[in-house]
């Protein structure tokens, strides 16, 4: 499939995050996120204002589903969603409602690995339920934690290669990569490239990163797009 760039609106605020959306869909990303910071703060009406200026682009709510999993997707796609997020460490029950919900909805399904004790067999396990995407995802506590204990910072890259060969459906990375990074996760074999904290978001304050944000958005799209077409599964 050929690359997807997705940018993190992982703001508090829903009409930085329209402004913020805005610029990045003139830049060339193709599919905007709602972060859960903006889900906490802005709920279903959040969604429901980027459904509305964005009536064409496709919308992830990074819901992290851990319980109610048929209710959260269906109201999230009935605000404009879609694609639902769903956590590999719920109960195998959540999984399969969220994944029913997708199905009756006609929403996409995206499972993530975060905080599971071995990601590459939770990213076997959300696809045998039924997700049709993966994030592969070390998480922001975690990363923080393990580096103020003056250890290496984890970073997805250390088994995306396994992850993406374990499975037969499109792969993310997410957690702390600097641009660099994320331009090479297509090489990788992950073609969804997601940008966000700390690449376009301020990490510590949640809102907007200074500096000429959409010319340097425009070249990140330009070469991610470039790519050409990531091979889904083995690599």
């Amino acid at each position: 499939m050929k690359p997807v760039v997705q940018i993190s609106l992982d703001l508090t605020n829903i009409d930085e995050a329209l402004e913020t959306a805005a610029m990045a869909i003139r830049a060339g990303v193709d599919w905007l996120e709602a972060g859960t910071p903006l889900i906490l703060a802005e709920g279903l009406h959040g969604v429901k204002k980027l459904r509305e200026a964005f009536p064409n682009t496709p919308i992830v709510a990074d819901l992290k589903t851990m319980d109610g999993g048929y209710l959260e997707a269906e109201m999230m796609a009935k605000a404009g969603a879609s694609y639902v997020v769903v956590m590999a460490r719920a109960h195998e029950e959540t999984i399969k409602c969220v994944v029913n919900a997708g199905r009756d909805y006609g929403i996409g399904v995206m499972g993530d690995n975060l905080g599971c004790p071995d990601m590459v067999v939770a990213a076997k396990w959300l696809e045998d339920l039924g997700c049709g995407y993966v994030i592969h995802h070390i998480g922001y506590d975690e990363r923080r934690g393990i580096a103020a204990q003056g250890k290496r910072m984890p970073s997805p890259l250390d088994q995306l290669r396994e992850v993406v060969n374990a499975v037969n459906i499109p792969v993310q990375a997410v957690g702390g990569l600097s641009l660099e990074q994320a331009i090479q996760c297509p090489a990788y074999g992950a073609p969804l490239v997601v940008l966000g904290a700390p690449l376009t978001i301020d990490a510590d304050a949640f809102k907007t990163a200074d500096g000429n944000l959409e010319s340097s958005l425009r070249l990140i799209c330009e070469k991610i797009h470039a790519y050409g077409d990531v091979a889904v599964g083995k690599v």
